[in-house]
């Protein structure tokens, strides 16, 4: 029917989104070498609004212990420092009155245990999502008028494939990241 082929294939967008969610969230936890990503949720106030730090400077990694981050303007360069303070990722930006300079430091075992959860917990929230989908889905199945009962059982089992198929991906995801942040 195509009211249930409507349902999976925006059950399908919704996985998919997730997963990609997912993805984006993990690229933010650093493994140990810089990475512009790290900083991805940084804003800055600019001018009264609130805006990406990428919208306001460039972000550069000369090497895979330092991120340069140069402003657009010079006078933002404090406000720059201010906002990586204040977002509590553990580094400490610095200024040389042009550019603010982030020296990453190296990983401890402790910090890399910690940061194996955070990815835990992540891939968790991504998890959950793609559950609620799927239960989400079953039940808008179910309130189909006029499907046969043996159209909504097949339509449940494709849900569950998918379900599998995209919390296998998250997993996946996962393992990839716990052995980035492991590798000394």
């Amino acid at each position: 029917m195509e009211e249930i082929e409507l349902y999976l294939e925006e059950a399908k967008d919704l996985m998919t989104k997730a997963v990609t969610h997912v993805g984006s969230e993990l690229t933010k936890i650093r493994a140990g070498k810089a990475n512009p990503a790290m900083l991805d949720g940084i804003v800055v106030s600019y001018y009264g609004a609130t805006t990406p730090l990428n919208q306001v400077s460039s972000l550069t990694t000369p090497d895979a212990r330092t991120i340069f981050i140069k402003p657009w303007e010079k006078g933002m360069i404090v406000e720059i420092e201010k906002s990586i303070r204040d977002a509590n990722l553990g580094l400490n930006p610095q200024n040389d009155g042009q550019q603010v300079i982030i020296n990453v430091p190296m990983l401890t075992e402790e910090r890399r245990k910690q940061l194996v959860k955070q990815v835990g917990q992540e891939c968790e929230h991504g998890k959950v999502s793609i559950r609620t989908v799927r239960k989400e889905t079953n039940e808008q199945l179910k309130k189909i008028k006029g499907a046969s009962e043996d159209d909504v059982k097949n339509a449940e089992e494709e849900v569950q494939t998918m379900t599998n198929d995209f919390i296998a991906r998250i997993d996946a995801l996962m393992k990839k990241k716990e052995v980035e942040i492991m590798t000394v």
